[in-house]
């Protein structure tokens, strides 16, 4: 008889210990569950697919504007003067709130109309949506997550659907060799193809980013994996993803967690930029390269949970965004953005954008947060990415002044607004910064992470995001529009009226904000707040 093969033995081995591990760790969960009276998350995302799949009637209907959100989609039509919105998720210091409420934002006549179509898909937060003009006009979306009602259970999406405008219908794609279940991942349309760029998958008890592409034929309705020659960008959600008209795209920033022992990690928020570029005479659009971008301009400081989108004249525009840095062993202290940054495609050259018009008194807010929600830093990979410490360094290596002491502007029981220098800016950006008509700085939208932005037409909107004071999350619900032409100031359409958003907590007695749920699936049992698991969608 031949040897046994030890190795062959020892791999099946651990393969066997894994699967009796995760079993035990289910039947713990299950336990853990019944105890609160909640059911297993795939059953609760079963049923309401099933009770979407019951829909026969097409629901249109003039509502007032969505209820806050944060972590949604806003995608410009690719036909009429519309915006649609779709999904995203609220918290009020209680309960957590998930939507796959669709609406329809129709600029001429600044009116939201709310749809509710037959055969949608489940609520989610952290998905990716893509509008085409093709059969009438198209919204694919992609992935995402979902929460249980007590956020005891976390369920990531790796599902595909289609909503087909003209017919008002939606259509759930079953096709094999996607991406894996994930949220916080990227996706454009180049060439009849949707490419699906990185995110994460967190169950809670381990986590994991990815770095993986994807392309979905539009034509042929199947996936295949594109493994890209050359050095790849690090696993990362979160990233700034754009097409360029060529049909390269480009890749900038994102955020990831990695372990640096039991039960400690640590965030890298990373700075660089990358193109995946097809390569030439490929006629089957799977043959692609990655090449690392050397950026020059007016760098932004590190930051994550911004956001980004493409505009005519192959621009792209990045608002907001938050810093943080530790304070001390329990403490986040952290600064949420309000800057307006262009991206020139065709140059790889950030500039910051000034506008004039009205004073604006919001630059800055500090926030502070317990140890492991948010990313405490960045890594220093390939020399791009920066470490955020207490000191920085510049360029050409010499340390950074530490920023200048923010000044109290106002203090309404509820933000303690503060401004100051932006933590990793150059003098030169600050001055192109605090440049404006009379010597003011010009109006802009509070700071916030995660919003939503759209262009339509040369106007650049935004709408919602969330902001943070102390342990409290403020999701806000303001709506502005900006003239790319023009570049005068943002107008608002809906006002910001944070200071009306209820904030409770395990000690309160209420049952909840008053808040629209804005989806009949709404998560509705009241839970507390799971603060390492927040992560940059």
């Amino acid at each position: 008889m031949g040897k046994k093969d030890k190795n062959k033995k020892k791999g099946k081995g651990a393969e066997k210990t894994a699967a009796k591990t995760e079993k035990k760790l289910s039947q713990k969960q299950k336990k853990e569950l019944a105890a609160i009276g909640e059911d297993d998350i795939e059953k609760i995302v079963a049923e309401i697919e099933l009770e979407e799949k019951k829909r026969q009637e097409v629901v249109e209907i003039v509502v007032p504007p969505p209820s806050r959100r944060v972590n949604f989609t806003l995608t410009a039509h690719p036909e009429k003067e519309e915006l649609i919105l779709l999904g995203g998720e609220y918290f009020n210091g209680l309960k957590t709130f998930l939507y796959n409420d669709l609406y329809f934002y129709n600029i001429p006549r600044n009116e939201w109309v709310r749809v509710k179509a037959p055969g949608g898909p489940p609520p989610r937060c952290g998905h990716q949506t893509v509008a085409l003009s093709s059969g009438k006009g198209q919204l694919w979306v992609f992935g995402g997550e979902y929460a249980s009602p007590t956020q005891a259970q976390f369920y990531h999406y790796k599902d595909l659907w289609v909503y087909h405008m003209s017919m008002k219908k939606w259509e759930k794609i079953n096709v094999s060799g996607g991406p894996s279940s994930r949220s916080g991942h990227r996706m454009v349309c180049v060439k009849k193809q949707l490419i699906v760029f990185g995110g994460f998958h967190d169950n809670l008890r381990d986590y994991k980013y990815f770095n993986d592409v994807y392309a979905f034929n539009l034509e042929t309705y199947t996936w295949k994996r594109i493994e890209p020659t050359g050095t790849s960008p690090a696993p990362r959600s979160a990233c700034v993803m754009v097409p360029l008209a060529d049909g390269r795209i480009v890749v900038y920033g994102g955020y990831r967690k990695e372990k640096i022992k039991r039960d400690v990690d640590k965030g890298v928020i990373h700075t660089d930029m990358f193109l995946l570029t097809p390569e030439k005479n490929d006629t089957t659009g799977l043959k692609w390269k990655w090449v690392a971008v050397k950026q020059v301009g007016a760098r932004m400081s590190p930051r994550c949970g911004m956001t980004a989108v493409m505009a005519p004249g192959n621009k792209a525009y990045a608002f907001g965004g938050v810093w943080d840095i530790e304070e001390s062993e329990e403490d986040l202290a952290g600064t949420f953005f309000n800057d307006l940054y262009a991206l020139d495609l065709d140059k790889t050259t950030w500039r910051t954008v000034t506008l004039s018009g009205k004073k604006d008194s919001a630059k800055q807010r500090r926030r502070r947060k317990d140890k492991g929600e948010l990313p405490e830093g960045a890594d220093n990979e390939k020399d791009s990415d920066t470490e955020i410490s207490e000191m920085e360094t510049n360029e050409d290596g010499t340390t950074k002044e530490p920023p200048a002491a923010s000044s109290v502007l106002s203090d309404d029981g509820i933000f303690k607004v503060t401004v100051g220098p932006s933590p990793a800016a150059s003098s030169s950006q600050q001055a192109t910064e605090n440049t404006s008509v009379g010597g003011q700085q010009a109006f802009m939208p509070s700071p916030r992470m995660n919003c939503g932005l759209a262009v339509k037409h040369g106007v650049l909107y935004l709408y919602g995001g969330l902001v943070e004071d102390g342990d409290k999350q403020f999701t806000l619900s303001d709506f502005y529009s900006l003239d790319l032409h023009k570049m005068d100031e943002w107008k608002t359409l809906i006002p910001n009226d944070q200071a009306s958003q209820e904030w409770l907590d395990s000690s309160s007695s209420s049952e909840g904000s008053g808040e629209d749920s804005g989806s009949e699936s709404d998560s509705e049992d009241e839970s507390d707040k799971d603060d390492t698991k927040m992560e940059v969608d």
